[in-house]
């Protein structure tokens, strides 16, 4: 009978040891660093755009002018104040200048690209130059592009085109 007394008292004995609980509580540090930077998106097969000049007669003849026209999925958008940059190559037919070639052919038109309306000597942008992109909303950045192809009159009727890489920089 003794045995059992023993065994009752320490399951009495127990809980009141196990109320004694120590806390400790510590501290640490929360952060982040943000740093500069832009998000590209540029849609379907990584098109940004087009810069097309449209349909003309082979018999047209003289400059014609267009605006780049961005992919309706592009998105360009930069944290506020970043010095945002762009450069854009030869494109596939460069040769002093740029040029689009008939598709399966070897014929060419010359192209000019700008980076203001006015098409002045002094806004081309000549191959892989950097220029400047200025903008108001960092959230909805575009590009301004301007180009202009000089047509020969009788050129071999056909579509011809070009391919031009751009390059941000910021």
């Amino acid at each position: 009978m003794r045995a059992i007394f023993g065994l009752l008292l320490s399951l009495i004995v127990l809980p009141e040891a196990a109320l004694a609980v120590t806390v400790t509580q510590q501290t640490f540090t929360v952060g982040a660093t943000i740093t500069p930077g832009c998000s590209v998106t540029s849609g379907v097969g990584g098109v940004l755009g087009s810069l097309d000049f449209g349909t003309h007669t082979a018999v047209e003849s003289g400059q014609i002018s267009t605006s780049f026209v961005p992919n309706a999925a592009m998105s360009l958008a930069c944290t506020p104040g970043v010095a945002l940059t762009m450069s854009i190559n030869g494109g596939l037919y460069y040769s002093t200048v740029r040029n689009m070639q008939l598709n399966g052919g070897t014929q060419r038109v010359p192209y000019r690209i700008y980076r203001s309306s006015s098409l002045a000597a002094n806004t081309e942008i000549g191959v892989n130059q950097s220029v400047s992109v200025t903008y108001s909303d960092a959230n909805n950045i575009a590009l301004s592009i301007f180009g202009a192809a000089q047509l020969s009159p009788f050129g071999t009727a056909g579509t011809y085109s070009d391919q031009l890489t751009v390059t941000l920089t910021w």
